[in-house]
């Protein structure tokens, strides 16, 4: 792999990624493949897996393996979701010819950017039987987002899926100017870049998780660990991250959106 070094974060086996160069990491509460990395040693989080997911490690990886003197690119992708080739989007990628097509080197058209995200995904169709049943607190607060689509928010689409009101809290641990301008970015904005999903030089890298992971540590004195339940909030913190991603990565780098895919497992 030139230039580029990528990980992929999983908790079950990916053999159709054995003859990649795509470094595979280990999150699982089993035991993992023997050529997988594993994150419950060193400096770690590995007990907040179960509420941080692939983050657990992001963390390790920070604390242990980020050299900032590197000089390749540093990628991140996930279990089910893998960064693609410019060129293969307009194929239909699968488990069998996922090797022709995922990304494996860093091209010519990065240079003159900081960093690469996941091209996004908008929020603003929701049914509007899901807009009663989910968003009804939004709804009394602004009946006009039941009609208008530009209203139908990433803060409506938090709101709606994990906990009403739980970003609002936890933006209170940002400092004051993140504070306002991430609340205009989910109040004004109706996509984001999704899945904790990156890639870029290792000293931003190393900026991104620094803010990242102090940000959530202020949030678990708000949330903490034991009511966190079931899809909406049991992995809140990932979803915190999912969306101050594509916010931190807007305002502090030059960014370009790229091609990923999703392969069931």
């Amino acid at each position: 792999m030139k230039n580029l070094e990528m990980y992929c974060v999983t908790n079950k086996s990916l053999n159709f990624l054995d003859d990649t160069n795509y470094k595979i990491a280990w999150v699982g509460q089993e035991k993992p493949p023997q050529n997988y990395i594993t994150c419950n040693n060193g400096d770690n989080i590995f007990f907040k897996e179960k509420n941080y997911s692939e983050l657990t490690f992001h963390y390790w990886f920070w604390k242990n393996k980020l050299d900032v003197k590197n000089t390749n690119w540093i990628g991140f992708c996930q279990k089910r979701r893998y960064w693609l080739k410019k060129d293969s989007e307009k194929f239909k990628v699968n488990r069998l010819n996922i090797k022709d097509h995922c990304l494996d080197d860093v091209p010519n058209e990065w240079s003159n950017y900081d960093s690469i995200l996941c091209e996004p995904i908008y929020v603003n169709k929701v049914k509007k039987m899901k807009l009663i049943k989910r968003g009804f607190k939004s709804l009394l607060k602004d009946p006009q987002i039941f009609f208008d689509n530009r209203k139908q928010s990433l803060l409506l689409h938090f709101n709606m899926h994990h906990g009403y009101g739980n970003i609002e809290k936890a933006i209170k641990h940002l400092d004051d100017k993140d504070q306002n301008e991430f609340f205009n970015y989910l109040n004004k904005s109706t996509y984001y870049n999704p899945h904790i999903m990156f890639i870029a030089r290792p000293e931003i890298a190393n900026r991104w998780f620094n803010d990242l992971f102090k940000w959530l540590l202020k949030c678990e004195k708000t949330f903490g660990f034991e009511n966190l339940q079931g899809y909406d909030t049991q992995r809140l913190y990932a979803y915190l991250a999912e969306r101050y991603l594509s916010f931190w990565f807007k305002k502090h780098t030059k960014y370009l959106n790229w091609p990923w895919t999703f392969i069931e497992t």
